[in-house]
């Protein structure tokens, strides 16, 4: 059996993306993989692990638009505008209605200047931006241009909203709840964060690693095989994939 192709892995709470990488080749005890676009330690979902010489398909998988369910609270914040850490309560004076909140995330639709958190892998002169966070005069990190496809907020219900957005690469979802927040004069963590898809790669197909450690034992086909990974590619980003 071919070992090259894409695993769809369910990633579970608690670990990092590259932890759970690294398990992954532990069942199947292969390991030239990698993943394509990395999920928190707090968030689960789909993450989609390239094995042999489907890692060429990385960037591929990351142009994919990714679907999050989130969850945030408007009356705290934090360091890391999640609720990993220490979260801080914020003073709200005016607690905004629902249509103000529906109105506040649909202006960040589109193509937007995001600045990632501070708690994040983005490079700063080569230095990961979360290895500077305890520094006393840390470097800036600059607003990027990143892309928002839809946001739809699914319930309100002073402080929790609960919203689906779907979004291209490098989006920050922490960062986006952050904006909002500044936008309502509130404060904003996100509490819960799940990616029910990335492109056509869904959490139903998805394998989790104790179903796919019980596959790999008995025999059974756990990869995409890489042909049919580039053909689906192909048809979801509209272009030839080699």
């Amino acid at each position: 059996m071919s070992l090259d192709g894409i695993i769809n892995l369910h990633k579970p709470l608690g670990i990092t993306s590259a932890r759970a990488v690294h398990r992954v080749r532990g069942i199947v005890g292969f390991k030239k993989s990698g993943h394509a676009g990395s999920l928190d330690p707090a968030a689960e979902g789909v993450l989609i692990v390239c094995q042999g010489r489907a890692t060429k398909l990385v960037e591929h998988v990351m142009d994919l638009p990714k679907t999050y369910m989130a969850t945030a609270r408007l009356d705290l914040t934090s360091i890391s505008y999640d609720s990993e850490g220490a979260t801080e309560e914020v003073a709200v004076e005016r607690v905004p209605d629902e249509a103000a909140v529906r109105e506040a995330f649909a202006g960040f639709v589109g193509e937007i200047a995001q600045v990632p958190p501070r708690r994040s892998a983005v490079k700063l002169g080569g230095t990961p931006a979360y290895k500077t966070m305890n520094l006393e005069n840390p470097p800036e990190i600059r607003p990027r241009i990143v892309r928002i496809d839809a946001i739809n907020v699914l319930s309100f219900d002073w402080p929790v909203v609960r919203f689906e957005m779907i979004c291209g690469r490098g989006t920050y979802v922490r960062s986006v709840i952050r904006d909002v927040g500044e936008k309502l004069e509130t404060g904003g963590c996100l509490t819960a964060l799940e990616r029910p898809a990335v492109g056509p790669f869904t959490m139903d197909e998805a394998l989790g690693l104790d179903e796919l450690r019980e596959r790999v034992a008995n025999g059974e086909p756990y990869l995409m095989p890489l042909d049919e990974a580039k053909g689906i590619l192909s048809s979801a980003l509209g272009v030839e994939i080699w």
